[in-house]
């Protein structure tokens, strides 16, 4: 779905809309002091946010896989695989579809081996028995199934959280200080201070850098269905590309050829560009001429965030 405007404001509709918010947030709550998480036996490093998508999460879970590997470990990703239809425990791989896996899964299974799930415990069960030594947890800072070691939750730095409502309210999965209670550290990601509500533990600053180098100087056509697809627009023209025009769906959004031929006939000799979460939703045949803005987050201190996992961790 996309994001409607209202999640933005304090409008009428939100306030309509609250009751309806509060009672998701007291389900998530309820879930946190009732259910009895399992231990897999070895590390859970959780990714999660308050929000419904758009924060960076993903981005910052991959960082962080790509740390633990230099800090010895050998991680594996946790996902539940949404917009799916796998429900697991399995191996997701670049042979899958997003349509199956999701396509959250296939990005992440381009950097780490990675397990789809919907029964986190099943799945880290199975991730263990391949040898993982780690778990990073894309997602589940609302899910309780799993004994977590470390819980980082990641915030858009700009947008922070909406109007301050919970779904279908606005955007939050939860109050902000309860999800937030839970917290070990919160990354900021890009430029803002949201109100954090008296959190006092470990704030880390990452800012998402594109890769620019095919897109510089060139006329390009933006299309997306992520979480905030402006933000990826923005990222363009960063990057010194000229966007002449854009269209953007909803998250997650499951693309036809058609659609994409559609695309490609309006963006006419314009460069046709998409993220790398959209990328992966294209069949074969319809990735063929795309280009893909490739984003990474980069930490302003990265020893920090390091040190947290080290700490966090025990030596492998």
């Amino acid at each position: 779905m996309r994001a409607p405007d209202f999640w933005r404001n304090r409008g009428t509709i939100a306030h309509l809309l609250a009751p309806l918010g509060a009672l998701y947030g007291l389900s998530v709550a309820v879930k946190a002091r009732t259910v009895a998480p399992f231990d897999p036996g070895i590390p859970v490093i959780c990714v999660g946010n308050l929000t419904a998508g758009g924060s960076g999460k993903t981005p910052i879970a991959i960082a962080i896989a790509d740390m633990l590997r230099g800090l010895g470990h050998k991680p594996y990703f946790l996902t539940r695989g949404y917009g799916g239809s796998e429900r697991g425990p399995a191996l997701a791989s670049r042979g899958h579809s997003a349509s199956v896996m999701g396509d959250e899964a296939l990005l992440l299974a381009r950097s780490a081996p990675t397990i789809v799930s919907r029964d986190r415990a099943a799945g880290a069960r199975l991730a263990k028995e391949k040898g993982a030594t780690v778990l990073v947890m894309d997602d589940g800072h609302q899910n309780f199934s799993l004994r977590k070691t470390l819980s980082l939750v990641v915030v858009d730095a700009e947008t922070g959280f909406g109007n301050g409502f919970q779904i279908p309210a606005g955007p939050l999965r939860e109050p902000v200080r309860q999800g937030l209670g839970r917290a070990d550290a919160v990354v900021l990601v890009g430029d803002g201070t949201p109100d954090l509500q008296g959190f006092s533990g470990p704030m880390l600053r990452a800012h998402l850098k594109a890769d620019g180098s095919a897109v510089t100087d060139q006329s390009v056509f933006a299309f997306a269905g992520i979480g905030r697809p402006e933000k990826f627009a923005a990222s363009l023209e960063k990057a010194g590309a000229h966007v002449i025009g854009s269209c953007f769906f909803a998250d997650h959004h499951p693309y036809t050829d058609d659609e994409i031929l559609e695309l490609k006939a309006v963006a006419g000799a314009a460069m046709l560009v998409t993220t790398e979460k959209d990328f992966v939703r294209l069949s074969t045949k319809a990735r063929e001429g795309i280009k893909v803005l490739k984003v990474a987050p980069a930490f302003d201190d990265a020893g920090a965030i390091e040190r947290l996992l080290d700490s966090a961790l025990p030596r492998p």
